[in-house]
């Protein structure tokens, strides 16, 4: 059983709206997420909320998920992390995996998730490659799961990937690096 981490725990400082409720095609980025989590053959769906929780919770309170919310969510995506793969195994305490997925990828789809599975081989990590580098959404199997709760500050997982560089496959994901930081990353997506 593979679970996915939904990470929506960022305050979007630098588009000083909550990104997370930015509506692309008719629905918020991270009801688009939830939706794409839900459709893939993944469970248990875990979303991680920290900055702006009042106004993004409303919105996403009828899905079938787990909401948790991140006390720690300033000290960066770490805490997200830690709090994502703990929520995880209380529910589900023999999890064989999680994918972490952020909430701000609009193209991530339930092909790209379920890939992300299906790539997975005994090494145990998968990882979306773009623009020559890698990213999320990430596959680790539970063996991992002790290193991610290990992250601190501004770590992500990536310290985890480059950790054990021989356990790593990549499956590439051509838009994986369309996010949305900015107004103009957000006014660029709804020109495409």
């Amino acid at each position: 059983m593979t679970g996915i981490i939904i990470l929506a725990a960022g305050s979007s400082s630098r588009l000083g709206k909550p990104k997370q409720n930015l509506v692309f095609k008719g629905k918020t980025l991270l009801q688009r997420a939830i939706e794409t989590a839900i459709a893939s053959v993944c469970e248990p769906i875990v979303v991680v909320l920290g900055g702006n929780v009042e106004v993004i919770e409303p919105t996403i309170k009828n899905y079938a998920i787990n909401i948790i919310h991140n006390p720690d969510w300033n000290e960066g995506m770490s805490s997200s992390v830690r709090s994502g793969i703990s929520a995880l195994l209380n529910i589900e305490p023999n999890i064989q995996s999680a994918i972490l997925m952020l909430s701000d990828q609009p193209f991530t789809d339930t092909y790209l998730l379920n890939h992300l599975i299906m790539a997975n081989g005994k090494q145990g990590i998968t990882v979306c490659g773009y623009n020559e580098t890698i990213g999320p959404p990430v596959l680790f199997d539970a063996a991992y799961f002790n290193d991610l709760l290990s992250l601190k500050g501004h770590e992500g997982a990536k310290k985890v990937i480059h950790k054990y560089p021989n356990k790593v496959i990549e499956i590439l994901f051509p838009h994986g690096n369309i996010d949305i930081d900015t107004i103009e990353d957000f006014e660029k997506l709804n020109q495409e």
